[in-house]
């Protein structure tokens, strides 16, 4: 055993160090999906967190360049219970161990993930410190290290995943995936705030013709009114929403201009401009397969989520109305405001690699936009 992960509260857990050597700490989570492992390693969501995958077999597929969410990996390590000594898919350029150690990420495989999982599920998210090394034989300082990491509570991550400019997305999905495209050189205009941008919920849009301008997170609402955008969406992101402050004031003076859209963290921080609370989860939802009702049309669709936040049952979203809600747990899943056109859901439509059952939000927010325009025309 060349690798360990301390926990906060004292429990260790042993394992094979794989992907990069050294010490790293942050919030131990699980996710549950069996599919898409190098889509949840670069989804800048993860920041600051060490993701345990449930399903036991890890990397056989390898790694390929297509199916990155961001420009890099995001998560403060990875544990998994078995990584394939074998790789094989025709679309693979590499294994997942040389994938992390080029990415500095420590890795531990043959942990026992099942503990592990339970003890999270039975005490909440917490703390922890992962090594690979020498480091490893040092569980006492590794659990000095784990108690005084930064708490994620309170914790804005937003700066530290935002984009540094302005830039333009053109990108569609591969017609083999997904669905013909259309011609978006002269569409209907989106700003979309980087919060943490996935880029799969980017192509979600190019392939229904919009035309994308992502911005960085702290661009003020007269810089993104100024684009003259038909719509704006509020992305996905780390951390703590309520202490994105700027955000939430931003959002506040942008409600009622043009439609607007919010997935993930983008959802909560519509919650909190338009009054409502935001509460961390004790162990949050992570995985493909979560199940969701929408309440306007009764139907259940599984789908994928990402979050340890969540909008506060008992808020008062002034005239906002929830419009899914998980099947689990009855926390808050969607809301929209009518008269300020304004909706989002706190799961992930776009989920690459899947499930699909909610893309036909994409296709709402299009035709939410194309009415604005045809009642500004007349």
């Amino acid at each position: 055993m060349t690798g360990v992960l301390v926990l906060e509260d004292g429990r260790i857990f042993k394992g094979v160090g794989r992907g990069a050597e050294g010490v790293q700490t942050g919030e131990v989570v699980f996710n549950t999906s069996m599919t898409g492992y190098q889509e949840i390693l670069t989804d800048p969501s993860y920041h600051r967190q060490i993701v345990t995958m449930t399903v036991s077999h890890i990397g056989n597929t390898g790694i390929n360049p297509d199916d990155i969410e961001s420009r890099k990996v995001w998560v403060a390590g990875f544990v998994v219970r078995s990584l394939s000594p074998i790789v094989s898919n025709w679309r693979e350029q590499g294994s997942l161990d040389a994938y992390l150690r080029a990415q500095n990420v420590i890795a531990l495989s043959d942990v026992a993930t099942r503990a592990l999982v339970r003890h999270i599920r039975s005490k909440g998210v917490m703390r922890a410190a992962i090594a690979h090394g020498d480091a490893a034989n040092d569980t006492d300082t590794l659990l000095d290290m784990a108690r005084n990491s930064f708490d994620m509570s309170g914790a804005n991550l937003v700066d530290d995943v935002t984009c540094d400019e302005p830039y333009h997305w053109t990108e569609t999905s591969d017609s083999q995936w997904y669905r013909a495209h259309k011609n978006h050189a002269d569409g209907p205009l989106i700003v979309a705030y980087d919060f943490g941008i996935k880029h799969n919920i980017l192509r979600m849009m190019s392939d229904r013709g919009l035309r994308v301008t992502v911005v960085p997170a702290h661009t003020r609402p007269d810089e993104v009114l100024a684009l003259n955008p038909a719509g704006i969406f509020l992305s996905n992101g780390p951390g703590d929403p309520s202490a994105v402050t700027y955000a939430i004031e931003n959002v506040r003076d942008l409600l009622g201009r043009v439609p607007i859209f919010g997935i993930c963290l983008g959802h909560q921080i519509l919650a909190l401009a338009l009054g409502g609370k935001t509460e961390k989860m004790r162990f949050g939802h992570r995985g493909g397969n979560q199940p969701v009702k929408n309440l306007l049309t009764g139907r259940v669709e599984i789908s994928a989520h990402n979050h340890g936040f969540t909008v506060s049952p008992n808020s008062d979203l002034n005239g906002a109305e929830v419009t899914h809600i998980n099947l689990n747990d009855n926390t808050v899943e969607g809301l929209r405001h009518l008269e300020l056109g304004a909706f989002s859901v706190q799961y992930h439509p776009e989920a690459s690699p899947g499930p699909h059952d909610s893309l036909y939000l994409f296709d709402e927010f299009v035709q939410r936009v194309k009415n604005i325009m045809m009642n500004n025309a007349q």
